[in-house]
């Protein structure tokens, strides 16, 4: 044996013993890569039915809010009906009432005239007919 093959023996051997401690490190990266895949597959598997759960709630919240529309618009027509009532009754039968209530008192005003009890009402409305002069 001479200084050369000596030389690649120890060469060797050190390459052996480099290699054996490169190789635990090797198999734990290799087990922390399955880990991290498991891990992965795992939060895949747990994400989808949130995801699905996710969108149900948003549909039921959208089919609630187009019953609020609904409502909504129903309550509106309604308001609309009864304001378009509400002037047709003022129309039809206010204006007549008003005419009524009117003609009433002039004759409540004339009566007491007649009979003399509204002395005040007339000296009040002297003075304002001097007043307008």
């Amino acid at each position: 044996m001479g200084a050369g093959e000596i030389a690649g023996l120890i060469a060797a051997i050190a390459f052996a013993i480099l290699a054996g401690f490169l190789i635990y490190p090797l198999i734990r990266l290799g087990k922390m890569f399955d880990q991290i895949a498991e891990t992965v597959k795992e939060t895949g598997d747990h994400a989808l039915p949130a995801l699905d759960e996710g969108v149900t709630t948003v549909k039921q919240v959208n089919k609630s809010l187009e019953d609020v529309n609904e409502i909504s618009g129903a309550a509106s027509s309604t308001m609309n009906n009864l304001g378009a009532l509400t002037n047709l009754y003022g129309s039809f039968l206010g204006k007549p009432i008003i005419k009524l209530a009117s003609i009433f008192y002039g004759v409540k005003v004339t009566a007491q005239s007649f009979m003399g009890k509204d002395k005040g009402a007339e000296e009040s409305s002297a003075q304002q007919k001097g007043k307008n002069e």
